[in-house]
């Protein structure tokens, strides 16, 4: 369906709108992203998802869609799959058609989702960042009312030292870090206690401890995760889990209490400045 550009400007409705970020492609972040927001849905809790990379979104295909989104007037109804609300470029452009847009468009669009999507209530709106630190991440980073972000990295160091890049983004922006998630730590082959970290060890603790912020979780090399994404399908689908469906659920756990003590410390600091304000 071809996009039309307008100005009305909608609330996202979200509780919590998390940035889903890191420093390079290639670390797994939408297909975190997508299996962090089905974790969350299990849990009971209602999900958007803002896929903003523009140029290559993926995110359709490990969230098929069992609704089409839909332009009212000024508009946007997200897409739904699986009761997961979804936006993303993909929808406003043929499968295999290359994105020759230049940034000011980008960012024209970007500004849209952010202004113009009807979520309705949510709990956690993750928003799926593109990789870099340029325009859109920018855009993203002063406009979308984020109540912080995610760093999805592996446990390599040139990894590592890219997500690093991303962070000092947030930090001069001032938006706070939820915490961090390592992708791709180990593998561990079935029946065997045994774990293998083929892309080095702890890079992602490493990481939280150095900027002070919580080390929500590691997820494993999962044939699991593969090929769930590229079904579409649920990592959550059946009874017995994965190593990878395990861990997901245990990052979502965490994702769940560290954003609301977020917003505690928040909203105690609002209220104390407004004593302050009011004794003044």
């Amino acid at each position: 369906m071809p996009l039309k550009l307008f100005s009305e400007e909608k609330s996202s409705g979200a509780k919590h709108v998390i940035a889903i970020a890191a420093g390079k492609g290639g670390v797994g972040k939408s297909s975190v992203t997508v299996n962090l927001a089905r974790a969350l849905s299990r849990l009971g809790l209602t999900v958007g998802v803002m896929d903003t990379d523009i140029y290559g979104p993926s995110i359709r295909k490990m969230l098929p869609e069992d609704q089409l989104p839909q332009q009212k007037g000024n508009i946007l109804i997200p897409a739904v799959s699986d009761g997961i609300k979804m936006i993303s470029m993909a929808y406003f452009r043929k499968e295999h058609e290359a994105a020759a847009i230049r940034a000011p468009i980008a960012n024209g669009i970007i500004t849209q989702f952010i202004k113009s999507v009807e979520w309705g209530p949510l709990d956690f709106l993750l928003i799926d960042f593109p990789p870099g630190t340029g325009d859109v991440q920018l855009t993203l980073s002063q406009q979308a009312n984020l109540s912080g972000a995610i760093m999805v990295t592996t446990p390599q160091e040139v990894a590592v030292m890219d997500v690093r890049k991303a962070m000092n983004l947030f930090e001069q922006v001032k938006v706070p870090f939820l915490g961090i998630i390592e992708n791709m730590s180990y593998f561990q082959a079935p029946n065997s206690q045994e774990r293998h970290y083929l892309f080095g060890k702890g890079g992602g603790e490493r990481l939280a401890r150095d900027y002070g912020v919580p080390f929500l979780g590691s997820i494993p090399i999962d044939p699991k995760i593969c090929q769930c994404g590229d079904s579409g399908q649920s990592l959550f689908a059946d009874g017995d889990m994965s190593p990878g469906a395990a861990d997901f659920l245990k990052v979502a756990n965490n994702v769940v209490s560290h954003a609301a003590a977020m917003k505690k410390a928040s909203q105690d600091v609002l209220k104390e400045f407004e004593l302050v304000w009011k004794q003044l």
